[in-house]
């Protein structure tokens, strides 16, 4: 049995998880999990039905994308992934969809202000959008990498769907549920043609705040996370 069977299995539960709950179609978007004291990192495989998964089915790559465990190909978009954890050692786990609302307001270059308490605290002060990029590519590797600096844990993939980051995968996943709703209130609110307010801004910086300390605590390996 392999080392990692603990975070691959904690992959696939979440996978099925957000694909029963309609937040991953087909064989669209991408999870991945950190190896906590590791320069490696769980992903999903390439083109595979997440209900059909197992834990034998997941991809380990090094940073530098050696294929270390695994038999199918890993997930097109394992390099951005990887680049993810090399900028961001506060994430642990990311989760790519193409969440419906979402994936809407990236058509419209409309990112999310700090709408909610909830949104601030776990997502960050807004919800940006980042430059389009194909998928699977350099570029969108490098872009994604220039644009998640800000320590914010959700961003808007441009006419592409959605990344969420977490200090453990659950939270990630968590955080999936947390954007849809603030991305659905959003439009709504487009329709009516009417300023959408915000929290206020010492609200907004409390949360950001509390945010910044989990994050922190992960940095600095205070916590263990991701199955360790």
């Amino acid at each position: 049995m392999s080392k990692y069977q603990i975070q691959k299995q904690a992959i696939v539960d979440a996978a099925q998880d957000l694909t029963k709950k309609g937040f991953l179609m087909a064989t669209g978007g991408n999870l991945s999990l950190r190896i906590i004291g590791e320069k490696v990192f769980a992903v999903t495989p390439s083109d595979f039905d997440y209900m059909k998964m197992t834990a034998d089915d997941i991809c380990i790559l090094d940073f530098e994308l050696n294929q270390l465990e695994g038999d199918l190909k890993p997930s097109v978009e394992a390099a951005m992934h990887c680049a993810i954890y090399q900028v961001r050692p506060d994430v642990t786990a990311v989760v790519h969809t193409h969440q419906v609302y979402a994936s809407a307001l990236t058509l419209i270059n409309k990112s999310i202000p700090g709408l909610f308490d909830e949104q601030t605290r776990f997502l960050g002060r807004s919800v940006d959008i980042i430059p389009y990029a194909p998928s699977g590519t350099g570029m969108l590797r490098d872009t994604i990498a220039k644009n998640v600096r800000n320590h914010n844990n959700a961003y808007l993939m441009k006419n592409h769907g959605a990344l969420l980051f977490g200090t453990d995968l659950d939270r990630a996943c968590h955080n999936v549920e947390i954007l849809e709703k603030c991305s659905l209130a959003y439009l709504l609110t487009l329709c009516t043609e009417k300023k959408a307010s915000k929290v206020p801004l010492a609200v907004r910086e409390i949360a950001f705040a509390k945010l910044r300390k989990d994050q922190k605590r992960v940095e600095s390996g205070q916590i263990a996370v991701g199955g360790e």
